[in-house]
């Protein structure tokens, strides 16, 4: 089970607000840019993302039914701001299980598993 709405209203109203002052610089922080998909509002989502071979992969620690994962898969692209470089994604994929759990490093597999993590998001560079 993924972390509780309620932690991630919260997260979102003031927790969300202070990660993005260092996410786009000090890893493994990164800055998700996506559009809203009714409003076309543009919004910056901080995330942790991984390296992996060929693209990115982020732990989808509130589950993949949050509005910043359903913008990016209907979008099929987001632009992603880490180590101080923006860099244009593409191909988002949902990868879950044992699977998702692989792209990440070890030292984060066991707190993720802890938190009862299951989805991941898989990014691509745009060529």
């Amino acid at each position: 089970m993924p972390i509780p709405k309620a932690l991630a209203r919260f997260n979102k109203a003031v927790t969300n607000p202070v990660a993005r002052l260092v996410a786009g610089w000090l890893p493994p922080f990164a800055i998700v840019t996506h559009r809203g998909r009714a409003t076309g509002t543009i919004y910056r989502t901080p995330v942790w993302a991984f390296r992996t071979p060929g693209g990115l992969a982020i732990a989808l620690t509130y589950g993949a039914d949050t509005d910043w994962v359903e913008n990016v898969l209907r979008a099929g692209e987001a632009e992603v701001e880490r180590l101080r470089r923006r860099r244009r994604y593409t191909a988002p994929r949902l990868v879950r299980g044992e699977a998702g759990m692989r792209m990440m490093p070890r030292f984060v597999r066991v707190p993720l598993r802890l938190f009862g993590v299951t989805e991941f998001l898989r990014l691509m560079p745009a060529r």
